[in-house]
């Protein structure tokens, strides 16, 4: 007897369709990121460059410690990015003028007409993919899919 059979007919169903679920969720995911990834390639960005120039061009100087929480990105990594970014011309160190301990990630001219070009058409092309949904459905899935990634943190806090 599998576990499938010992469990009642509409457990089963609940779990089928929470399998089903994630399966869906994955793969429009992969989807949804293998389109923003081709998208930013055709700037030479990978997605981890581009989420910090995203990040800086939104919310401007930001001290280097703190961009790799706001992108996801480990500190390993960050100091790899900030350096490849750095070398693209596309953002500046700089250091704090109260906390010599705390330098700040800025761009640079380039970083920002670089953006100010890209950002938007980066946006634009996100938003043709999206408009298969009304703006009705994409405010409801955006509400179903912030509760349920709420959930996750709250479970995977919790264990």
């Amino acid at each position: 007897m599998s576990e499938k059979d010992s469990l009642g007919g509409s457990e089963a169903a609940s779990v089928d369709r929470s399998l089903k679920l994630f399966v869906v969720l994955s793969r429009a995911s992969k989807s949804l990121m293998d389109f923003a990834q081709q998208d930013m390639k055709r700037y030479q960005l990978n997605p981890s460059e581009f989420a910090v120039l995203e990040l800086l061009h939104h919310k401007g100087p930001t001290p280097i410690q703190q961009i790799g929480g706001r992108v996801l990105l480990a500190s390993g990594t960050m100091t790899y990015v900030v350096d490849k970014l750095e070398k693209k011309g596309y953002l500046k160190r700089c250091p704090c003028a109260q906390d010599r301990r705390v330098i700040y990630a800025e761009l640079t001219e380039q970083g920002a007409s670089l953006m100010q070009d890209i950002f938007p058409k980066h946006a634009q092309a996100l938003h043709q993919l999206m408009e298969v949904l009304p703006a009705e459905e994409q405010e409801q899935l955006t509400s179903l899919l912030k509760k349920l990634g709420r959930h996750i943190a709250q479970v995977n806090t919790n264990h």
